[in-house]
C-alpha cells in the first residue's frame, strides 16, 4: 500500500509520460501478437445476442451484442468497461454458457489449448451478489464449500491445509473465525465478503475466472485489495475477466487488458495501457489530469446528451476560452461513440485480434473444462445436512423464537381449555381446541421464513454453479430440520395434552403428537417452496399464509366436509387439505372410545363413536391411522414438488415472464394514443457536446 500511496503522489502530468512510454510500434505489437503464451485461451468470434421485446408495440427483437470478438489469455486480468446496459454482464453469460433461454446468441465461445497439457480447472462465474449463510464464521464457510466439491481422496487433513492456503491467499486471517452477519448479526465487512466469494471460487483451482462488477459497493481501498488479489490470481496463470464499471485510475493501472463496449459494440480490444492512444489517434485525447477511464465512458455513454440547462450553460462559461474546433465541440456523445466504433472496426487493434484469433484457431484444441463437484453424493448429503443444521442451531429466527411462540400459545390454549372434562358441553369445545391447534396455531410457520429465504439464496447460487443437485437440497433440508420438528410437536403438544386432558393413553399421546408432526412437517414444505418460487420476504409472507388458510377452508374448521359443495372442494380439495385428515384423525383419537354426558339429565351417556358420525359428519369407515398415512403421502407429495420446483424453475421462471410481457404488450397496444398524450417526448430534447459537459480546458483534435 506504501507504493500506491507514492503513485498517488506522482499526479497525472507522470501518468501521461507513462502512457507514452509504453506506446510500442506497429512492428513490435506483431511480434507480441506472434508470441504464444502456455495454457488454454478464452476466444469469441462474432457474438451476437438477441433477446425478445415483448414490452414494446412492434415486438421487435433487441440486440444485445453485435459482432463481437476477442480473446483472454493467461497470466492476465482483463476489463470489461462500459456504461450501464452495453452488454457487459451479458457478454460474461455468454462466456460461462449461462445466457437466458429466451435470449438466441450466434458465434462461438471456446476454450483453446493443448488437449492434456496442465491441470486446467473448470470455469467460475462469481455475480455481483454476496450471498452467504450469516451464522457461519469465513473458516466454516470455505470448509464447508471445500468438503462439497473436492474429491474424496482428499483426506480432512489435506482439505484443512487447502481451506488454509485458500485464506492466507484472500488475506482473511484476521476475521477467519468471525461470523459473516445477518439481521441480526454484525459480521465482517463488504469488501471481506467479497474476497470470501473470491475464496469459494478458487478452492477448486478453475482456469477461468468471470467476475461482474466484483468492486461494486465497496470503497477505494476495499476494491484496490480485491482488484490487486484477482491479478495475483491471474498472473498464477489463470484467464481472469471481470466487468467493472468506473475505476480510478491507480485501480485500471492493475488490468492487463480492455474491452471497452457500449451498446453492445465493441469500441476498444487491446492492451488497457494503448487505449488512451487509440482515443487521441481517434480525436478524442484525454484531458490533462482527468481520470481516463471517466474520458472513455464520457465518450461512449449516451446519458450525457440528456444533461440539464443549467449545467450546459455552467459548462459552456467554463470553457469559452479554448480553442477547439467547432465541428468536433459540437459533436454529441452518440455522435462521438459512432466514431469510435467505426476507428476501432478500421484500425490496426481490430486487424491484429483477427489475426492472433486465427493463429489461436489454428494452432491450439477445443478443450472441455467440467464444472461439476468432484465430491460423492453421499458426502455432499452429510456435508450439506450438517452445515444447515447448524445454520437452524445458530439462528434465532429459524426455529429458536418460533418455538417460544408456540410455547406460548400452547399454554395459552391449555389455559382456555384446560380439564375440559366429558360434559356435554365438552363435545363442541374439545373440537375447537384440536381446530385451533391443528389450524391458526400452525400458521406460525410464517415466522420462519425470512430465514428460509436467505438459505434458498445460498442453495440457488451453489446449484448455479452446479456443487450439487436438486435431491441433496431436499432431502439434506429435510434431514436437518427433523430434530427441530420433533421437540417443537413433542413440547407444545405435551403441554397441550396434558392441560387440557385429551382422552388419556400413551398411544393416544402418541397419536396427537405424531400428528402435530406431520402437520408441521407439511406446513414446513410449503413455506420452503414459498420461499423458493418467492424470494421476497412480504410477499412470501402474505402468499404463505394465503396457502395455508386455502388448505384449511375444505376442513372441519369452517364447515363438515360432507356440507362442502362437491365441485372443486369436496373433491379434491378435501383430499390434498391436511388440515382435513389431521382433524378427521384427532377427533377419532380422542372421542372414540369415550362417553359424555347427555344435553338431558338421566338419558344415556353420549358414545364418541356417534358424536362423530352425527355431529361432525365424519365417516368411521377407515382408522385414525389411515388419516395420519394420508398426512405422510401428503409430506411426501409436498417435498417431491419442492424438489421438482427446485429442478425445472428456470423454465417455470421463462414462461411466467413471457406471459407477463405478453400481458403488459397487449395493455400498452390499447392504451398507445393515451400514452402519446400524457407521455412527453424526448425527441425535442437539447443535445449538448460532449466536451461542454467535460469542463475542462483541452482541445479535441477533428
Amino acid at each position: 500500500m506504501d507504493h500506491v500511496c507514492s503513485t498517488n503522489a506522482i499526479g497525472m502530468d507522470q501518468y501521461d509520460q507513462d502512457q507514452s512510454d509504453h506506446v510500442i510500434s506497429s512492428m513490435e505489437r506483431k511480434e507480441i501478437n506472434n508470441k504464444i503464451i502456455e495454457g488454454p485461451y478464452l476466444v469469441w468470434e462474432d457474438i451476437t445476442a438477441v433477446a425478445p421485446n415483448l414490452m414494446r408495440n412492434n415486438n421487435k427483437a433487441r440486440k444485445l451484442l453485435n459482432n463481437l470478438s476477442g480473446y483472454a489469455q493467461p497470466n492476465r486480468i482483463m476489463a470489461l468497461m462500459g456504461p450501464s446496459g452495453s452488454g457487459k454482464s451479458t457478454l460474461l453469460d455468454a462466456f460461462a454458457g449461462r445466457l437466458s433461454p429466451n435470449i438466441k446468441m450466434t458465434g462461438n465461445v471456446l476454450v483453446k489449448g493443448k488437449k492434456g497439457s496442465g491441470n486446467c480447472g473448470g470455469i467460475s462465474y462469481l455475480t455481483q451478489e454476496d450471498v452467504f449463510l450469516g451464522t457461519l464464521t469465513v473458516r466454516e464457510t470455505i470448509t464447508y464449500s471445500a468438503h462439497l466439491r473436492v474429491s474424496n481422496k482428499l483426506s480432512k487433513e489435506e482439505i484443512n491445509v487447502l481451506v488454509e492456503k485458500t485464506i492466507a491467499q484472500m488475506g482473511l486471517e484476521h476475521c477467519a473465525d468471525n461470523k459473516i452477519g445477518n439481521w441480526h448479526l454484525r459480521g465482517i465487512s463488504g469488501g471481506e465478503k467479497k474476497r470470501l466469494s473470491i475464496s469459494l471460487e478458487i478452492l477448486t483451482q478453475p482456469h477461468i475466472m468471470l467476475l461482474d462488477e466484483p468492486t461494486t459497493g465497496l470503497d477505494s481501498a476495499s476494491a484496490f485489495f480485491v482488484v490487486w488479489a484477482l491479478r495475483n490470481i491471474a498472473h498464477d496463470g489463470r484467464i481472469v475477466v471481470c466487468s467493472i464499471h468506473q475505476p480510478s485510475g491507480y485501480l485500471f493501472d492493475l488490468f492487463d487488458d480492455l474491452f471497452l463496449l457500449s451498446g453492445g459494440e465493441a469500441v476498444y480490444f487491446g492492451e488497457a495501457k494503448l487505449a488512451v492512444k487509440f482515443f487521441a489517434d481517434a480525436g478524442f485525447p484525454c484531458p490533462t489530469r482527468a481520470n481516463p477511464t471517466d474520458h472513455f465512458l464520457r465518450c461512449v455513454n449516451s446519458d450525457f446528451d440528456n444533461v440539464t440547462a443549467a449545467l450546459f450553460l455552467r459548462s459552456k462559461n467554463s470553457i469559452s476560452g479554448t480553442t477547439m474546433s467547432r465541428s468536433v465541440a459540437n459533436l454529441t456523445t452518440k455522435d462521438i461513440k459512432a466514431i469510435l466504433i467505426q476507428k476501432y472496426k478500421n484500425s490496426e487493434y481490430a486487424t491484429l485480434t483477427i489475426e492472433k484469433i486465427r493463429q489461436i484457431n489454428s494452432t491450439e484444441e477445443v478443450i472441455i473444462l467440467l464444472n461439476e463437484s468432484k465430491a460423492s453424493w453421499f458426502k455432499q448429503l452429510c456435508t450439506l445436512t450438517d452445515r444447515s443444521f447448524v445454520n437452524m442451531t445458530r439462528d434465532v429466527g429459524y426455529y429458536w423464537l418460533r418455538m417460544v411462540f408456540y410455547l406460548a400459545v400452547a399454554v395459552c390454549t391449555g389455559s382456555i381449555y384446560f380439564e375440559i372434562g366429558t360434559s356435554n358441553m365438552a363435545i363442541i369445545a374439545r373440537a375447537k381446541c384440536q381446530a385451533f391447534v391443528y389450524g391458526f396455531m400452525i400458521c406460525l410457520s410464517n415466522g420462519g421464513l425470512p430465514s428460509f429465504i436467505e438459505e434458498i439464496r445460498v442453495y440457488n447460487r451453489e446449484r448455479f454453479k452446479k456443487h450439487y443437485g436438486a435431491d441433496v437440497i431436499m432431502i439434506s433440508n429435510f434431514l436437518s430440520s427433523f430434530p427441530f420438528l420433533v421437540v417443537t410437536a413433542l413440547s407444545t403438544g405435551t403441554i397441550i395434552y396434558e392441560m387440557v386432558k385429551f382422552r388419556p393413553g400413551f398411544s393416544h399421546y402418541s397419536y396427537f403428537v405424531l400428528n402435530l408432526f406431520c402437520c408441521l412437517s407439511v406446513i414446513e414444505s410449503c413455506m420452503m417452496l414459498v420461499a423458493f418460487l418467492v424470494p421476497n420476504v412480504l410477499m412470501g409472507i402474505g402468499i404463505g399464509t394465503s396457502l395455508i388458510v386455502f388448505m384449511m377452508m375444505p376442513s372441519e374448521i369452517f364447515r363438515l366436509i360432507s356440507d362442502l359443495p362437491k365441485f372443486f372442494w369436496r373433491y379434491p380439495m378435501s383430499y390434498v387439505s391436511f388440515a382435513s385428515w389431521a382433524l378427521e384423525g384427532v377427533y377419532k383419537n380422542d372421542m372414540i372410545g369415550l362417553e359424555f354426558d347427555p344435553l338431558v339429565p338421566g338419558d344415556p351417556k353420549l358414545k364418541g363413536e356417534i358424536i362423530l358420525q352425527t355431529i361432525f359428519a365424519i365417516p368411521l369407515d377407515h382408522s385414525k391411522w389411515w388419516d395420519l398415512t394420508a398426512l405422510l403421502c401428503l409430506l411426501i407429495f409436498h417435498r417431491l414438488t419442492f424438489l421438482l420446483a427446485l429442478k425445472y424453475k428456470e423454465s417455470i421462471s421463462l414462461h411466467s415472464k413471457l406471459y407477463v410481457y405478453s400481458a403488459f404488450t397487449q395493455i400498452s397496444k390499447r392504451f398507445s394514443s393515451l400514452k402519446q398524450q400524457f407521455n412527453v417526448s424526448k425527441r425535442n430534447q437539447p443535445l449538448y457536446s460532449l466536451s461542454s459537459q467535460l469542463g475542462l480546458r483541452s482541445p479535441m483534435r477533428p
